[in-house]
């Protein structure tokens, strides 16, 4: 059992509850459950302790099905709901702009139960005759079509990165753990991955692969040989084992680990000098040159070592040349963070409980910021709850000087651009978080508009997930980034890297030039729980793929320094 089957469950429940037209507060139990168990860390423990119904939320229905899951595998009430609904149906939940309400409608107007139905019926123009559909809804849905066939076989960071993980150490029992490593696109910290390599060093290598094919996650063999073998997980993910001898590995490494494009321009580099560079060796003629890592590698190259998530052939090979490459920023470099929701809008957890996780991480403050009154779907703060929060904040301020908790929101930008709240509650604010929560689809040069004239105002301090991407999920909104990024320089407003692999939002492609023009990132876990401050961690990786330094960094800052940016802005 693992905390993520029993929410992935629980959500699962709630969406055949819509599918079937159940009454919405049985569903949403179900969602607010899923929501609720993901901020908590020890849910395990919780279950078996039978303590659950001490959680706000969870009844005595919903803890009975949770530890018949946790004790038995399974949730009768669970299985019984997916047989009375074909399963190809949720399939259809995967697609943008269609929820579980138009699933239904089509399910019981239509017949459609997958997505091959759901597109044929669409070219056939046989939605916009249905209640609740229309024209521009058929056209909405066909896009949301295309884009999931665009990503299909994709992954999220978040997804692959802890099973990547689970492999290697799993590996390091049985080999040299310097001789084990994920590769590809998950060491150069990609937003996406396809698929998980893993490259081993040893010289057993029938023993290696056996013990891979063996491991419990592995749901089906795809192919097994002396030095590649293949494996799905039961996730669905692809496993691509490669196996070298000790000698080789550094050399195996640096091709596994990619990029196609930076190998390419590697290989020309070792060329000039009249030697052959392949995932073999470096090699003089046929004589190899013998060579311990991958920093002995790129020194005889004549380069500085370049961090894998640079490897993306966008001037990092130049720069290596030239002894000019950034300084990355690491994780021990961070403070504190902002962008944190409490149980004051649609957060799980106090303002002291997220303060006291913050401390155990190290952290030295972090920045408060729940949802503005508009947001009244997300539980958004009202005047009056936004002075009983500041009271809560000075409070603990004043019991704890070691630890420092600023007063925030994320207002929502308005159509018109403006901000959530008249200018005596803005100017109350330590920051303020200003997001598009809410029309999308407004036409480039409106959107456009809009944000840059939520940058203007004096009381914006940081411009929240700027693109409001949810990756695999909903394409961002149509604006020119670097039109944002300018607008962000020419009024001294930081923007946020938001660290949830489900946004990280900036795209790090774009953060090269945030660092030309001078604009600070904040690297902020959008955090909903305790747990959720852990994804600073996600957003490292990120901040260091766009070529981010500590100084280029917000909450590297210690909390002075903090104050004295904020009343800058102000």
């Amino acid at each position: 059992m693992s905390n993520k089957s029993i929410i992935e469950i629980l959500e699962e429940i709630g969406t055949l509850l819509e599918i079937k037209g159940e009454n919405p507060f049985k569903s949403r139990a179900y969602y607010n459950a899923a929501k609720t168990l993901s901020g908590i860390d020890n849910l395990e423990e919780i279950i078996k302790s039978k303590r659950l119904r001490e959680i706000k939320g969870i009844g005595e229905t919903l803890s009975k099905k949770i530890e018949e899951y946790s004790e038995t595998g399974r949730m009768e009430y669970y299985e019984d709901l997916k047989k009375e609904i074909p399963p190809s149906l949720l399939e259809l939940t995967g697609i943008p702009n269609l929820g579980p309400k138009k699933i239904k409608v089509l399910y019981d107007e239509l017949g459609i139960t997958n997505v091959g139905e759901l597109e044929y019926a669409c070219k056939e123009n046989r939605l916009i005759v249905l209640p609740g559909f229309g024209e521009k809804t058929q056209e909405k849905i066909l896009k949301g079509i295309e884009f999931v066939k665009r990503h299909q076989g994709e992954f999220l960071f978040g997804d692959v990165y802890p099973a990547a993980e689970n492999i290697r150490d799993k590996f390091t029992t049985i080999v040299k753990p310097q001789f084990v490593e994920v590769c590809g696109s998950i060491r150069r910290r990609k937003e996406i991955a396809k698929d998980i390599d893993i490259l081993v060093g040893g010289e057993d290598y029938e023993r290696i692969s056996s013990y891979f094919v063996s491991m419990p996650e592995v749901s089906e063999v795809l192919l097994k040989g002396d030095t590649k073998t293949s494996c799905r997980l039961e996730s669905g993910i692809e496993v691509d084992l490669r196996v070298v001898s000790e000698s080789e590995f550094p050399f195996a490494l640096m091709y596994f680990t990619g990029s196609k494009e930076h190998n390419v321009r590697l290989r020309g580099v070792s060329k000039k000098k009249g030697w052959k560079l392949s995932e073999y060796g470096l090699f003089e003629e046929e004589k190899p040159i013998p060579l311990q890592n991958e920093e002995e590698i790129y020194r005889a190259l004549g380069l500085v070592y370049i961090p894998p998530e640079l490897r993306e052939d966008m001037g990092e090979i130049e720069a290596a040349e030239n002894d000019k490459l950034p300084d990355l920023v690491t994780l021990e470099d961070i403070r504190g963070t902002f962008h944190i929701h409490t149980e004051f809008s649609d957060g799980v957890d106090s303002i002291e409980k997220m303060a006291d996780a913050a401390k155990k991480m190290g952290l030295s403050y972090i920045g408060i910021s729940d949802h503005s009154r508009s947001a009244y779907y997300a539980g958004g703060l009202k005047v009056d709850e936004v002075f009983r929060q500041w009271e809560i904040i000075d409070r603990l301020n004043e019991k704890d000087r070691d630890f420092y908790i600023f007063k925030g929101i994320e207002s929502d930008i308005q159509p018109d651009g403006s901000l959530d709240y008249e200018e005596d509650i803005l100017k109350g604010f330590d920051f303020i978080i200003a997001s598009i929560h809410s029309n999308f689809n407004l036409k480039k040069a409106d959107q456009e508009k809009r944000i840059l004239r939520v940058l203007e105002n004096p009381y914006t301090t940081m411009l929240g997930h700027p693109t409001g991407r949810l990756l695999l999920s909903r394409d961002g909104y149509d604006v020119d980034m670097r039109t944002v990024i300018d607008g962000a320089a020419e009024h001294n407003v930081i923007i946020e890297l938001n660290a949830s692999p489900y946004r990280f939002d900036i795209d790090w492609r774009y953060m090269k030039y945030t660092k030309e023009k001078g604009v600070m990132i904040s690297i902020n876990p959008d955090a909903h729980a305790t747990g959720g401050l852990a994804e600073i961690f996600y957003g490292i990786g990120i901040a260091r793929k766009g070529w981010q330094e500590k100084k280029d960094i917000l909450n590297t800052k210690d909390v002075s320094d903090i104050k004295d940016t904020f009343k800058k802005r102000k």
